[in-house]
């Protein structure tokens, strides 16, 4: 009985400093904006099972992720046993699951044998800390203490581990002295009860004793110190990639409050209809501070374990640019930490003269990101650090207008003219100079209709080597007689450098006005070169009201070639060996992946890999309105890092499909000096050399 009176002592105070935990984190919550709706529980108890119960993204580093997973299974079956210690401590039972019989015994079983393979993975994770240089565990942002909180963590997991061994090896010993009663198997613990022979029963007991106080005194003290430390992702890593959020990792969140405003601009006449009443006035557009972020931001940002892999795959991090995925989680974090009480206690008019931006992550580190997505398709529980990082940049740009001054110039140019450059409209065509191109005005007033809108972009249609590609795949077309058309005159920014640079109202301003054209010629289906413009078509778009398919111009090619319709000689290839970049918005944005590779390697027989490929792949650079801007500082522009990589494969074609791709890698191909030997080619342009007319 005093037993049960002790540990019941102890459960109360360890829920009620607990309680008083999840009570101040609660308040912090109630500062932030909401974000999306919780639906598609179907989905998100598949995504939880395949993510982490499977620890599918930790697989993404095999070794490491296997002794990470490991760890994870075995507290999953370790936790049926401390649920078991509880009960027994406040009922005064001895182990009360054991009705359970053979699935007790292998519950046991698999708990002892994982405690003994965790302690000596969290001996090689603590050596890893301590005696190896990881580079992921380095940074601005990980200071003295991140390290001491890490090695406290992993120290207090390893004396459980050690505890519970030497608890299910006391409790053998016990057995084995013929005075005990076995209940449960210990595989382990068999093997280590032999160190206690010689000892009494009443001595076993009380080894026994100390260490079942000293297992379940150190699960509540662990428990109490997780919300403070950064391993609270042992709490909430699974609740944290069930409340992901579920669109392409290519699609960010719609700004209802500026399509309102965008609305009244286009059609003044709506200014003068009554409000609706539930209309909440916006405080500021983007986010400045904490109780700016949404709770899904914030939850992030508590969910994040500082492993690094984020930032490890950052490109803008890899050359060595202020920029650190992981840094702006910590950041949040932190900021919360500090701001929240006094926001809590004073209201929202409370100031301590700081904020997010600026004093905790700086403008640099912002406009540095290319939105790639390498970041959010890397981390382990599904944490989305690009769209946090767009928030930001609205801010910026529509409460400041502190963008970098290139930015601001083609913000100039998408408004005055339709393309970030200072391109006129009646240019829009000179790309078909000489070539017979249907234009959808012309078959309109024919009434005709193409099955397909051929979508040109701005950098298909002024960029001088990207003319080229849209000349390709517009013989393309026609050779294979596809009913398209192109916009011509009639076609303008879709708005995605200005969306990714933070500019929300102008990209708006440019969709909304796309898709008033896209209805009034009936559009259905949209081929687009433009990777950028693609995404942007198929997950934003719709957002503000676009009904339409928009297939790429790599999935069409691939879907003739399977169907037989598009005849390729390959021996016209024949010397080259070709080698794929991915760009990010057909890649990670959008998982398409092996069209463009089936394509290639119907016309080219020697095909090799860059080592990053596919979701590994590294940006070229350009992604996030950079080719609009110089690149911040740092230890060497990320084109050069990306083109290495090509080079390192000896192929002598490097193969591309995205028109920012293509300006990077030509780039870089001459800052190598080898734009005479290694030749950059776009998809449609190596599929035209192979044409069977």
């Amino acid at each position: 009985m005093t037993k049960q009176i002790y540990f019941t002592i102890a459960l109360l105070v360890t829920l009620g400093v607990f309680s008083y935990t999840i009570y101040r984190l609660t308040s912090f919550f109630r500062l932030t904006k909401p974000a999306f709706p919780v639906r598609d529980i179907g989905k998100r108890i598949r995504l939880t099972l395949e993510v982490a119960i499977g620890q599918t993204k930790i697989f993404r580093k095999p070794v490491i992720g296997l002794f990470h997973a490991l760890v994870f299974w075995g507290f999953l079956v370790i936790l049926i046993g401390s649920i078991e210690m509880i009960i027994d401590g406040l009922t005064g039972s001895e182990r009360v699951l054991k009705f359970m019989g053979v699935v007790y015994n292998i519950i046991i079983a698999s708990g002892d044998i994982f405690a003994l393979i965790i302690s000596i993975l969290i001996l090689v994770f603590i050596a890893r800390r301590l005696f190896f240089h990881i580079n992921r565990f380095e940074g601005i942002e990980m200071k003295r203490r991140s390290h001491v909180d890490a090695n406290i963590a992993l120290t207090i997991i390893l004396l459980l581990m050690l505890s519970l061994l030497g608890m299910n090896s006391a409790h053998c010993a016990m057995e084995g002295s013929g005075e005990g009663n076995l209940v449960g198997l210990f595989p382990v613990g068999n093997m280590i009860a032999g160190i206690y022979t010689g000892l009494s029963h009443s001595t076993l007991h009380l080894l026994h004793e100390i260490f079942w106080w000293s297992h379940i005194l150190l699960i509540f003290l662990f428990a109490n110190m997780l919300p403070y430390s950064k391993h609270f992702h042992v709490f909430l890593s699974v609740p944290n990639v069930f409340l992901s959020r579920l669109d392409p990792l290519g699609k960010l969140v719609n700004m209802d409050s500026v399509t309102r405003e965008v609305k009244l601009m286009l059609d003044p006449e709506t200014a003068f209809a009554a409000p609706s009443g539930d209309e909440v006035p916006i405080e500021r557009f983007g986010v400045k501070d904490v109780e700016d972020i949404s709770w899904k931001n914030y939850m992030d940002a508590l969910s994040c374990t500082q492993c690094g892999r984020c930032t490890e795959v950052c490109p803008a991090n890899i050359t060595g640019k202020m920029l650190s995925p992981r840094k702006i989680m910590m950041d949040v974090r932190e900021r919360m930490k500090i701001r929240g009480p006094g926001l809590v206690k004073n209201g929202k008019e409370f100031t301590d003269g700081k904020s997010l931006i600026r004093d905790y992550i700086t403008e640099e580190e912002l406009w540095a990101c290319t939105t790639c997505n390498a970041c959010a398709r890397e981390c382990p529980i599904n944490i989305d650090h690009p769209s946090l990082i767009v928030d930001m940049r609205r801010y910026l740009v529509m409460e400041e207008g502190s963008a970098p001054a290139e930015l601001n110039t083609a913000f100039n140019n998408i408004e005055n003219n339709g393309a970030p450059w200072q391109y006129s409209t009646e240019d829009r065509l000179l790309w078909a100079e000489g070539v017979e191109i249907p234009v959808m005005a012309d078959l309109f007033a024919r009434g005709e209709k193409a099955e397909y809108l051929f979508w040109v972009g701005c950098a298909g249609a002024f960029d001088d080597r990207y003319k080229k590609v849209t000349g390709a795949f517009a013989r393309i077309l026609t050779h294979l007689d596809v009913s398209f058309a192109v916009l011509g005159k009639e076609e303008t920014c879709t708005g995605d450098p200005a969306r990714r640079a933070g500019n929300e109202m102008l990209y708006q301003m440019q969709a909304l006005q796309n898709i008033e054209t896209f209805k009034a010629y009936e559009v259905r289906k949209i081929i687009t070169i433009c990777p950028h413009c693609f995404n942007i078509f198929k997950n934003d778009y719709p957002d503000l009201g676009a009904d339409f398919e928009v297939v790429s111009y790599v999935e069409l090619l691939d879907r003739f070639i399977k169907e037989g319709k598009l005849k390729l000689d390959a021996s016209r290839l024949k010397e080259l060996t070709v080698t794929y970049h991915d760009p990010c918005y057909l890649g990670r944005a959008n998982d398409i992946y092996e069209e463009p590779r089936s394509v290639i390697k119907s016309v080219a027989s020697n095909y090799v890999e860059m080592d990053r490929n596919r979701s590994f792949a590294l940006c070229c650079g350009a992604g996030g309105a950079q080719m609009f801007k110089e690149a911040e500082k740092g230890d060497k522009e990320i084109f050069i890092e990306r083109t290495e990589d090509a080079l390192k494969t000896k192929a002598n074609v490097i193969a591309t499909s995205c028109p920012f791709c293509m300006t990077m890698i030509t780039d870089g191909l001459k800052y190598k000096n080898r734009e005479d030997d290694v030749k950059n080619y776009d998809i449609a342009e190596l599929i035209v050399q192979a044409l069977e007319l």
